[in-house]
């Protein structure tokens, strides 16, 4: 049985650099780490990292292939995904005040790590460009004369799964770091809620108008 994964350090690279690159994963993780702490952050990160992996097992088995096929499919998914970062983004628009579960809320109001981490799956799971990201990106490192096509896609997908955890695991600790020292005031709080909710809806709408090829 032979691998045939190549050019693994140009792998790790390009992955780290598409890891750190803004999404709503890491706008997930800088608002819950700035709201609740960086365990928060940390609990979204692990919910992130279970939505990659979802990707990654249904691109080894074939199925982001025929999503990505079936324009019906990918439509429901798309709407899907697009429907949920758009909500999260109109509940911290329109949060009137820090207790509404949002940037700043008092610990008593704080969401629970069990919601945090199933927001953090929910983003990534239900978004089908991480899909076609797969498809498209982790075959290069793969040789096409592979005896174990799926099981090279599998253990390059989890090594870019490990690698965009610690990145969002850092990203939680240095927002939360940042929020201890700076102590912004209620207003500042709610006006970062503001624009972070306003970037998911600008990727929910961008994500709706995304086309499958």
């Amino acid at each position: 049985m032979t691998l045939g994964i190549h050019d693994l350090p140009l792998y790790l690279a390009s992955g780290i650099l598409l890891n750190i690159a803004p999404g709503p994963d890491s706008l997930l993780v800088t608002m819950r780490s700035a709201a609740q702490g960086w365990r928060a952050g940390s609990m979204a990160a692990l919910g992130v990292a279970s939505g990659v992996f979802v990707h990654i097992s249904a691109a080894a088995l074939g199925v982001s292939a025929l999503i990505a096929a079936s324009a019906s499919a990918f439509a429901i998914l798309k709407y899907a995904g697009a429907a949920y970062l758009v909500y999260i983004g109109v509940r911290m628009v329109f949060a009137k005040s820090s207790a509404a579960g949002l940037v700043g809320e008092p610990p008593a109001a704080a969401l629970t790590y069990r919601r945090i981490y199933v927001q953090g799956f929910l983003t990534n799971a239900l978004n089908p460009k991480v899909a076609l990201f797969f498809l498209a990106f982790v075959p290069q490192f793969i040789a096409s004369d592979s005896t174990a096509k799926a099981l090279a896609f599998v253990l390059l997908g989890l090594i870019f799964d490990f690698n965009g955890l610690l990145w969002c695991v850092f990203l939680a600790w240095f927002v939360a770091r940042v929020r201890a020292s700076m102590r912004p005031s209620e207003r500042a709080r709610r006006w970062f809620s503001r624009v972070i909710g306003g970037l998911f809806v600008a990727l929910g709408v961008r994500l709706a108008l995304a086309r499958a090829s």
